[in-house]
Order: structure tokens, then sequence, then C-alpha cells
């Protein structure tokens, strides 16, 4: 098995290939879109704003590779910034994103008392059973470092929420396509387990 890894100078890389070598997965980090597409499943992380990663991913020809690598059907894990952008628009930059999933990106609101970006370890309620929380208890504490978050335009998007002044939606569920809010390459035990479950998960499997 190998993981491709999506490279659009949006930061993040080096956590995310030190958690999949400690795995001891096969991975490779590109962004040249044919060697990712021959890889089996796909890593889409990233920081930073909206706006410019969809310039550099439109210009190196990775936006298209994203969406033919989750309408083949391959598993998908966006994190962070690769969570917000597979939404159709993002209120950062006004920025249109990759239309994978419906709905919107969008910023806490301000006047709540509370920082933004919200920084730190937050516990995650999960909304339905997913292979990808095997082994992980209701309510770990994940790491996130964020202003904007993923709000679907239909419930049964969400995989995951946290709290944050308000609750929010901190994973999306979309078929093959997996994405989180959080980062698990920095969380910690609980964050390597869902790695290591997503190495493993079979999105054509009735679990």
């Amino acid at each position: 098995m190998k993981v491709g890894v999506v490279d659009y100078d949006a930061g993040n890389l080096k956590s995310v290939q030190t958690a999949l070598a400690y795995l001891g997965v096969d991975q490779v980090v590109s962004s040249n879109p044919e060697e990712l597409l021959a890889a089996d499943r796909l890593v889409f992380p990233g920081v930073g704003d909206a706006s410019s990663a969809m310039r550099v991913l439109r210009s190196r020809g990775l936006d298209a590779m994203i969406r033919e690598f989750v309408s083949r059907g391959d598993p998908v894990l966006g994190i962070c910034l690769g969570s917000q952008i597979v939404l159709e628009r993002s209120e950062e930059g006004n920025a249109d994103c990759l239309g994978i999933v419906p709905g919107v990106s969008v910023r806490f609101p301000q006047g709540t008392g509370l920082k933004v970006p919200h920084m730190g370890w937050n516990q995650v309620s999960f909304r339905k059973g997913h292979p990808l929380f095997r082994g992980i208890p209701q309510g770990t504490s994940f790491y996130f470092v964020h202003s904007y978050y993923t709000q679907p335009s239909r419930a049964d998007l969400v995989l995951c929420e946290s709290e944050y002044g308000e609750k929010f939606c901190c994973g999306l569920l979309a078929g093959n396509l997996a994405a989180t809010q959080f980062h698990p390459e920095k969380s910690g035990e609980y964050g390597l387990k869902l790695l290591s479950n997503f190495l493993y998960w079979d999105p054509e499997r009735t679990y």
C-alpha cells in the first residue's frame, strides 16, 4: 500500500510525514498529480489561507487530481485546511473551493470573548460510528489550530463535532472522503490510532 500526501505549499507536511513513517507506511509526498494518482490512499493536509491554497492547487492541476481520486472510490483523508476546501466555498477570501462536499467554511464569530484562532486540545464527539474511530473513546481530545470550520449543507455529512463557544462540525464524511478539522498527526496516541485506522479503512465495506 502506498499513501500519497498532497504538497501544495500549505505547510504541515513534516508532521504528517513523521506520523506516517512511525506507522511504517510507504508514502509519497508530491505536487505531481500523476504520482499522487498512483497511490492507493490520499492524505490532503494543510494550514493557511483557503484562497491562496486554491490558487496553488489549480496552478498545479491538483484540484482535478483530488476530484479524480475521490471519484474513483479510494480512501481520502482531509486534514485542517484540507477539510475546509473540499467544500464548495470558504468565507476566507470568498474562495471557490473544490466543490466535492456541499457546504461552506465559515469563521468563528467575533465578540464571544474567545480567542481566534481556536488553538489547543478539545474534546470531539462522534456523531456516528465509523471505522476511523475504532479503539478511540467517545470524547477524546484532539489538537486544533483554526479560525474557520466546516459547515456542510446536510446533517448526514457531519462525522463528529466539537465545541468552542458554540457546537461546530469538526469532521466530515462523504462516501470514501473523510476530513477532520483537528490534526490527528499532532494528537498523540489517539491521533496515530485514527491515522492507522485510515490505512485499513475500506469504504465499500458495511461496518
